[in-house]
């Protein structure tokens, strides 16, 4: 087998963003990086609910505010506050990092298509935007 193949075939597993998870690999994956706060009321949901609603508002694109959960279950404002919350304190990140491990246990990371670009890009309303905000523009450009 060509490497070319080997390479098409690797690509065609892991290429796809998931749009849903099992609850066995919710389980197994995702729910002991997932941190919970120890006080307050316990969620109406599990944790698997909420995590695969927030998977399907990141999938399609969608703002928070047009989710609608099956039998309204839960408030659209109720799953955003758990992606939220799990973005602030690190559950992501750790998330991430076991994934990246397993991935690499496995055999299963080919860091030869991998792309890292760390830059941002500010994009910000109206005309040209000073990195002083007392220069004068037009004095600037001279």
């Amino acid at each position: 087998m060509t490497t070319n193949k080997r390479y098409q075939q690797r690509v065609c597993l892991y290429n796809v963003l998931p749009k849903q998870v099992t609850r066995k690999d919710f389980n197994r994956y995702i729910q002991s990086h997932l941190k919970h706060p120890v006080k307050g009321p316990k969620p109406k949901l599990s944790s698997y609910k909420i995590f695969n609603y927030i998977l399907y508002v990141l999938h399609t694109g969608m703002q928070w505010d047009q989710l609608r959960t099956r039998r309204n279950e839960l408030h659209w404002s109720n799953v955003y506050k758990w992606h939220a919350r799990w973005s602030k304190n690190g559950s992501y990140h750790a998330l991430f990092l076991a994934s990246v491990i397993t991935l690499d246990q496995e055999q299963k990371l080919d860091l030869s298509i991998l792309h890292g670009d760390g830059s941002n890009t500010i994009a910000k309303k109206g005309g040209a935007v000073s990195a002083t905000p007392d220069t004068n523009t037009k004095r600037a450009r001279k």
